[in-house]
């Protein structure tokens, strides 16, 4: 395999964190506005002059962005003609580009028109499936390589059903936990894990539904991912992708409550935030690695 094609892989991977963790940035400073209504221009001028903090930030984002997509292109291409022999590689580079460039278009619909919070909320989700498939990708690259071959574990149906249940559901508890940003939510309640300082009972506002579904949705992928990691400990011990697998899942699980909660405790701190960001796409990105391996493995009944 081309070592070329390998550093592609892992930059493009690494460009396309950058550009998750960029959008999250541009969320948590409300530096969406930062160039104005003009895009892709900066303020109608290709070099601005009124410098300000969220105008840096939001025209990092899209240089970075502009930036990442040539090398997603670039690398959907080439692996393409290099590996386009197994069955992911043409889905998962179509798809990777797609949504890098579907999250590029709502982005600039959202400057130039505007875009309610439940629309925006769908925006790191998007770069979120392009990630993981650049991931999915990468590994595919690697994996021409190595003696490993997916198709030779035997997953039963139990838990083939977890892997593709509890990753279609982490979604769902990304796109919560992007509303809670665009809606400004992640104060509303300022105690952790209730929402103490609201009256006794439901929750009194939209606010409060929104930031509370979203804690109850990450404790409850919480309780899934760790059933199905004593799941895997105790039955897949001989099958380490799987044991391993599941035991990185539920400790970046834990992270990601923890650093949520503590999102909530040092009031919003941006580095805390980010960290948030990052962990949930880690954790995307190894679920939908586990769903591949569903794909390729043989299906029992026990």
């Amino acid at each position: 395999m081309h070592k070329g094609l390998k550093w592609l892989a892992v930059i493009t991977t690494l460009g396309m964190l950058f550009v998750l963790l960029g959008g999250a940035l541009v969320t948590k400073t409300e530096s969406g506005m930062g160039c104005g209504r003009s895009w892709p221009l900066c303020n109608g001028q290709l070099i601005p002059t009124d410098i300000t903090v969220e105008l840096v930030i939001e025209l990092a984002h899209r240089v970075v962005s502009g930036g990442v997509g040539l090398l997603v292109l670039a690398l959907s291409v080439w692996s393409w003609k290099a590996i386009g022999y197994k069955r992911e590689t043409k889905f998962l580079s179509v798809l990777s580009f797609f949504f890098l460039l579907l999250q590029g278009l709502i982005g600039a619909a959202a400057v130039i028109w505007g875009q309610s919070d439940f629309v925006l909320a769908l925006h790191f989700g998007i770069s979120l499936i392009s990630f993981a498939a650049i991931l999915l990708l990468t590994l595919l690259i690697f994996e021409v390589d190595q003696k490993f071959e997916a198709s030779s574990l035997v997953i039963d149906k139990r838990m083939r059903f977890h892997m593709i249940g509890v990753t279609i559901y982490s979604y769902m508890v990304v796109y919560t936990g992007a509303l809670v940003r665009h809606t400004n939510s992640s104060l509303v309640c300022k105690d952790w894990p209730l929402c103490v300082n609201s009256s006794p009972g439901l929750p009194s506002n939209m606010y409060e539904w929104i930031q509370m579904g979203h804690r109850f949705a990450a404790g409850m992928i919480f309780i899934w991912i760790g059933y199905i990691t004593y799941i895997a400990i105790k039955e897949h011990k001989h099958q380490k992708v799987i044991y391993w697998g599941w035991i990185i899942a539920f400790t970046l699980v834990s992270l990601q409550v923890i650093s949520g909660a503590l999102v909530v405790f040092t009031r919003l701190n941006l580095g805390i935030a980010l960290l948030h960001a990052l962990i949930i796409s880690c954790l995307f990105g190894l679920l939908c690695y586990f769903i591949l391996l569903a794909s390729r493995s043989k299906v029992t009944n026990e």
